[in-house]
């Protein structure tokens, strides 16, 4: 298995490689304020791929610390209820024997 996702990887590098040397021509990118940016295709997708995956994980942290915070506070409830029910299971429950009518 190990062998097959290296093989993989290595496939993976040699077609991003095959397509880096194809897209080596420059490219100009205009900013609004008349600022432009020279550079090749490849390294201006790269960077906005990289910006677009920075941007991704910015966006679910609040979400990611939100379930957190929930996790903790179900575990903490969890054991409160377990801890709750040992305690009244080992107290004994008083016989119902000799009551009246």
């Amino acid at each position: 298995m190990k062998f097959l996702s290296t093989l993989a990887g290595v496939i993976v590098f040699i077609l991003f490689f095959g397509f880096a040397l194809k897209n080596t021509q420059e490219v100009d990118l205009h900013f609004f304020l008349n600022y432009e940016l020279r550079g090749p295709l490849v390294l201006m997708l790269l960077a906005f791929f990289i910006a677009g995956a920075a941007l991704g994980i910015l966006a679910v942290t609040p979400t990611v610390f939100r379930h957190r915070r929930e996790r903790t506070r179900h575990e903490d409830t969890i054991q409160a209820l377990q801890n709750a029910q040992g305690a009244a299971s080992a107290t004994p429950q008083p016989d119902s024997v000799g009551t009246s009518r």
